[in-house]
Protein backbone atom coordinates (compact mmCIF):
# COMPACT_ATOMS: atom_id res chain seq x y z
CA UNK A 1 0.00 0.00 0.00
CA UNK A 2 1.54 3.42 -1.15
CA UNK A 3 0.67 6.24 0.84
CA UNK A 4 -1.61 7.52 -1.88
CA UNK A 5 -3.56 4.55 -1.53
CA UNK A 6 -4.00 4.80 2.26
CA UNK A 7 -5.06 8.27 2.21
CA UNK A 8 -7.64 7.25 -0.43
CA UNK A 9 -8.27 4.44 1.60
CA UNK A 10 -8.68 6.82 5.11
CA UNK A 11 -10.62 9.68 3.43
CA UNK A 12 -12.97 7.17 1.74
CA UNK A 13 -13.64 5.34 5.58
CA UNK A 14 -13.98 9.19 7.14
CA UNK A 15 -16.02 12.41 6.45
CA UNK A 16 -11.93 14.38 6.02
CA UNK A 17 -11.31 15.19 2.40
CA UNK A 18 -7.93 13.73 0.90
CA UNK A 19 -6.35 16.93 1.24
CA UNK A 20 -7.08 17.01 4.64
CA UNK A 21 -6.10 13.40 5.48
CA UNK A 22 -2.99 13.95 3.69
CA UNK A 23 -2.45 16.79 6.15
CA UNK A 24 -2.69 14.59 9.13
CA UNK A 25 -0.51 11.46 7.85
CA UNK A 26 2.02 13.86 6.82
CA UNK A 27 1.48 15.12 10.85
CA UNK A 28 1.30 11.99 12.31
CA UNK A 29 4.50 10.35 10.78
CA UNK A 30 6.39 13.95 11.47
CA UNK A 31 5.73 12.90 15.37
CA UNK A 32 6.33 9.68 14.94
CA UNK A 33 10.13 10.58 13.36
CA UNK A 34 10.67 13.34 16.22
CA UNK A 35 9.82 10.90 18.94
CA UNK A 36 11.46 7.93 17.76
CA UNK A 37 14.73 9.58 17.04
CA UNK A 38 14.54 11.36 20.73
CA UNK A 39 14.83 8.02 21.80
CA UNK A 40 11.21 7.78 23.10
CA UNK A 41 9.36 4.79 22.17
CA UNK A 42 5.60 4.97 20.76
CA UNK A 43 2.86 2.86 21.71
CA UNK A 44 -0.22 2.64 19.58
CA UNK A 45 -3.21 0.84 20.87
CA UNK A 46 -3.91 -2.29 19.11
CA UNK A 47 -1.25 -2.36 16.65
CA UNK A 48 1.87 -2.69 18.45
CA UNK A 49 5.29 -0.40 19.70
CA UNK A 50 7.57 0.96 17.56
CA UNK A 51 10.87 2.09 19.00
CA UNK A 52 14.38 2.83 18.26
CA UNK A 53 17.08 -0.15 19.59
CA UNK A 54 20.97 0.19 19.00
CA UNK A 55 22.77 -2.55 17.92
CA UNK A 56 26.12 -2.97 18.85
CA UNK A 57 28.86 -3.88 16.03
CA UNK A 58 30.34 -6.84 15.52
CA UNK A 59 32.35 -9.04 13.69
CA UNK A 60 31.90 -11.13 11.12
CA UNK A 61 33.31 -13.49 8.36
CA UNK A 62 32.65 -12.29 4.86
CA UNK A 63 31.13 -16.02 3.35
CA UNK A 64 33.52 -15.46 -0.12
CA UNK A 65 36.86 -14.31 1.09
CA UNK A 66 36.68 -15.57 4.23
CA UNK A 67 37.81 -12.06 5.53
CA UNK A 68 36.58 -10.13 8.99
CA UNK A 69 34.84 -7.71 8.66
CA UNK A 70 33.93 -5.43 11.34
CA UNK A 71 29.95 -4.24 11.15
CA UNK A 72 29.71 -0.94 12.94
CA UNK A 73 26.91 0.13 15.41
CA UNK A 74 23.92 1.38 14.51
CA UNK A 75 20.16 2.28 15.57
CA UNK A 76 17.63 0.20 14.25
CA UNK A 77 13.96 0.57 14.57
CA UNK A 78 11.79 -1.84 15.71
CA UNK A 79 8.32 -3.07 15.65
CA UNK A 80 6.60 -5.77 18.58
CA UNK A 81 2.81 -6.09 17.36
CA UNK A 82 -0.05 -6.05 19.71
CA UNK A 83 -1.85 -9.04 21.09
CA UNK A 84 -4.53 -8.23 19.13
CA UNK A 85 -2.71 -8.40 15.85
CA UNK A 86 -1.10 -11.34 16.76
CA UNK A 87 -4.31 -12.85 17.66
CA UNK A 88 -5.33 -12.32 13.85
CA UNK A 89 -2.21 -13.32 12.47
CA UNK A 90 -2.59 -16.94 14.10
CA UNK A 91 -6.21 -17.13 12.87
CA UNK A 92 -5.19 -15.88 9.21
Amino acid sequence: MTNKDLINTIASNTSLTKTRTDELLSATVAVLQKELLAGRSVQLQNFGILEMQRKSSRTVIHPKTKELTTIPEKMQLTFKASNSIKEQLKNA
